[in-house]
Formats: C-alpha cells, sequence, structure tokens
C-alpha cells in the first residue's frame, strides 16, 4: 500500500454532488470533458466519441491489451475501449458515485475483461499496457506529478504509452509573454474555482509536464491543444444547465445551479482568451 493517499474527500465534494444534476448537462455519454469538435456539424455527444477515439488512437491500443483508466469518470472511455477497441480494461475513480454507475454499467453491457476500482492510481500496484488519464491530472498537485509518472512509468512495458489529456494553467511571466493581461475579475474567477468548484485542484504547466514526465523516463511523442475545443464543450454545457434550470435547483439548490453556471461560463472564456488550454500529452517509453 503506498503511503499516499488519495484526496477522496475533495474528489467527492465535487464529483458527488449527484449524478442525476450532471446528466442535466453532459450529454447521454456522462463524459465530463473537453470534446473534440473534429467536424464542425458534430453534436456535443459525437464530438465527446471524437475525443475519446483522438485519445485512445494515440495509444495504438490493440485487442487483448490491457488499459488502465486512470480518472475514469463515468465509464465512456472504459466502454469504448473495450467495446470498440477490444481491451480489456480497469478504471480508476476516487467518487462513490462514479463508482456505483460504472460498476452498474458494466453489468447492463455485459463487458467482459473490464472492472472499476474506488482506488487512487497511489494505491493500484498492477500494470498496464497502455494508461490513459483524461481530465484527472488537475486533482493531483505539483507535489505528487513526480510520483505519478515514476509509479505510471514502471507500470508499463517496454513499449508502453501514455495519453495524458489536462488544463494547464500559464505563470505570469507566460501570460505576460503572450500578451495577455491579468485582470483583477481573472484573479477573483481563479480563487473561486479553488474554494467552491475544485478545492485542492491545480493546473500543471505545459513545460512542467514534459519536463518531469521526462525525468521519470517518458518521450513526448506528441503535444495536441484544444483550447477553443473546450470553449465549446462549456459552451453546450452552460446552455443546458440554463435550459434545465427548474430540474436542475430541484435536484440541489439555487446555490449550487448559480455557482455551476458562474463556473462553467466563466471556464469557458477563460479558455478562449487564452488564460488556461487543454492538452493531449502523448507519452511514450
Amino acid at each position: 500500500m503506498s503511503e499516499l493517499q488519495p484526496f477522496y474527500k475533495q474528489i467527492q465534494h465535487h464529483y458527488d454532488v449527484s449524478d442525476d444534476f450532471y446528466k442535466v448537462f453532459l450529454d447521454s455519454t456522462l463524459t465530463y470533458s473537453c470534446a473534440y469538435f473534429e467536424r464542425d456539424e458534430m453534436t456535443l455527444e459525437q464530438a465527446q466519441i471524437a475525443k475519446i477515439d483522438l485519445a485512445l488512437g494515440k495509444l495504438d491500443l490493440q485487442p487483448g491489451m490491457t488499459l488502465l483508466d486512470v480518472g475514469c469518470g463515468w465509464g465512456a472511455t472504459m466502454r469504448r475501449a473495450a467495446q470498440v477497441y477490444g481491451a480489456k480494461v480497469i478504471g480508476l475513480t476516487l467518487s462513490r458515485n462514479q463508482f456505483e454507475h460504472v460498476k452498474a454499467s458494466i453489468d447492463e453491457h455485459e463487458l467482459a475483461g473490464v472492472e472499476v476500482r474506488l482506488q487512487g492510481w497511489e494505491e493500484f500496484d498492477g500494470s498496464a499496457d497502455r494508461i490513459v488519464s483524461i481530465g484527472a491530472f488537475e486533482h493531483f498537485r505539483r507535489e505528487r506529478y513526480e510520483a505519478f509518472f515514476d509509479r505510471t512509468y514502471r507500470m508499463l512495458p517496454p513499449d508502453g504509452r501514455m495519453l495524458l489529456h489536462t488544463i494547464v494553467g500559464h505563470t505570469l511571466a507566460d501570460l505576460r509573454r503572450m500578451g495577455i493581461p491579468v485582470t483583477r475579475e481573472n484573479a477573483l474567477f481563479h480563487i473561486f474555482i479553488k474554494r467552491q468548484i475544485f478545492p485542492g485542484g491545480q493546473l500543471p504547466q505545459p513545460a512542467l509536464v514534459t519536463r518531469l514526465a521526462g525525468q521519470a523516463g517518458f518521450g513526448t511523442e506528441r503535444i495536441q491543444a484544444l483550447q477553443l475545443h473546450y470553449a465549446r464543450t462549456l459552451d453546450y454545457w452552460a446552455q443546458a444547465l440554463e435550459e434545465h434550470r427548474e430540474e436542475a435547483i430541484a435536484l440541489t439548490s439555487d446555490e449550487v445551479y448559480e455557482r455551476y453556471l458562474r463556473y462553467l461560463t466563466g471556464c469557458a472564456a477563460h479558455f478562449r482568451s487564452g488564460h488556461i488550454d487543454v492538452m493531449q500529452f502523448t507519452l511514450v517509453k
């Protein structure tokens, strides 16, 4: 057992609000991360599946391989990997709601060779042929990045690959160099996100990801930025939430509804302005 304890409390604060509440504004796959609008006319659901295929395609995932999904959410990537790519899949989540949902989904779809664990990567002591992590790294915190890369590197075979999909931030100096102003409103929104939406969350800088992955032994084969794709995804979520305002409030409260609307619309604006980005890092052993 690792001495590092996963951040169960912080994760459950956000993801265990209510599955039904998330169903109000997410698409039917319950994918809670940046979609990939490969073609402009795609629906949100089509773009989410395109994002999953984009990620799994970079892994060269072959039938019979074991895929570890770190931060598996409500299981859309796991199902796709099993049903379309023929992979065996282990999903890890710290959210009890997500764990129960994925467990039921595995039974419902009769997915052989697929399992979900209420467990952090810090506690996982197995191995995998490929690793995917979509929208979880933002919760790991800077002090654990080295441990994460060391651990995932050791899990993989000599030809192993990991796809890391994460929101990234920039230092004030980098934002200045990029000509992106930082206002009091930007600072207040950052504080709001840290305190009320993702307690304990932390965005890495792109150079830090590649440097620390490299220290562990990974080579960075490709970095793909999806900045405006996330702005569009958030627009869809915010619109759906507004359209189902009464239902959302009935499931939670006025306060939760207003908080999430501010979070979704504010994040969309910050992706558009370039204050934050989202990137897929293809890491190879």
